[in-house]
């Protein structure tokens, strides 16, 4: 009897043990929301020419992955990066860091980072740095996106020919209609205006254009910005297929849910790979 409670006691402990071993840091689903390996979908994004990765701004599994992904990447293909959270005015800073003309802290003090960007987004530029890879800013600069959710799209007509180098190309072509557009006017309620919409629209044609402007043809261009920028391949990518319809571009989005076994309905087609993380993971701010 002795022996058969010890032994029942082990196979607990084991058992306990083995569930915590492998308790997941995420997981990972397709479109359609089947649970797909994570080699599966590196082996999926390395036959695109765009990935665009949406991304939680404050969650550290997803800039862990953002980083791994990367590096993955980058040891089967030459790689081109590019960020949302870097304005294109910050270009010439950042191409003197990455030449080592500049140092770390004159770069840091220079450009206007987000304040995650010790621990998230400067990995990523190192990473590039290391391997000799672009990294591009591609966001409008915030006073410009400001103007526009002030006085619409109209106001970017007086800027000036060298501010105009920092934004997509005049005139902005706009559809308020598409349906992440219009989920912004209702989340944002009384809130919410036809210019709040055109403020997020200039974001996304400045950030096209700059993937499109800075892409080279034998590289893969990874582009990291928050979800709602690509989520349904709208965003950014509607603004892409606008300047070359022949792209292959690749997305994935980043959700939270209590539950890693399944996809909530909620997030099917969002994007072609769905990075799922735990609700109760910290941020990074």
């Amino acid at each position: 009897m002795r022996i058969l409670l010890i032994l029942s006691l082990i196979s607990i402990f084991s058992s306990s043990s083995s569930q915590a071993q492998h308790k997941p840091a995420y997981a990972l689903f397709d479109a359609t929301g089947n649970q797909v390996e994570y080699s599966t979908m590196i082996d999926s994004l390395i036959t695109n020419e765009i990935v665009l990765f949406g991304e939680l701004h404050d969650n550290p599994i997803i800039h862990w992955l953002e980083l791994e992904i990367t590096k993955d990447l980058g040891h089967r293909k030459s790689l081109t990066l590019g960020a949302e959270m870097i304005e294109a005015d910050n270009q010439e800073v950042l191409q003197a860091y990455l030449k080592d003309s500049i140092t770390i802290k004159e770069f840091t003090s220079s450009a206007r980072l987000w304040v995650n960007h010790k621990t998230d987004y400067q990995p990523l530029i190192d990473y590039a740095k290391s391997q000799n890879f672009d990294f591009i800013a591609t966001n409008i600069p915030r006073k410009y996106a400001s103007l526009v959710y002030k006085n619409g799209f109209e106001v970017l007509d007086t800027l000036s020919v060298s501010e105009k180098n920092f934004i997509s190309p005049l005139p902005i072509l706009f559809k308020p209609e598409l349906p992440r557009y219009q989920e912004i006017l209702k989340m944002m309620g009384d809130h919410g205006s036809p210019k709040l919409v055109m403020a997020q629209a200039i974001k996304d044609a400045t950030m096209a254009h700059f993937i499109i402007k800075n892409r080279k043809n034998q590289n893969l261009f990874i582009h990291y910005n928050g979800s709602f920028h690509s989520d349904f391949h709208e965003g950014i990518g509607w603004y892409l297929k606008q300047l070359d319809s022949t792209l292959k571009c690749v997305t994935i989005s980043s959700v939270s849910q209590k539950e890693l076994d399944s996809l909530e309905n909620q997030y099917i087609n969002q994007a072609d790979f769905i990075i799922v993380v735990d609700d109760d993971m910290t941020t990074t701010y």
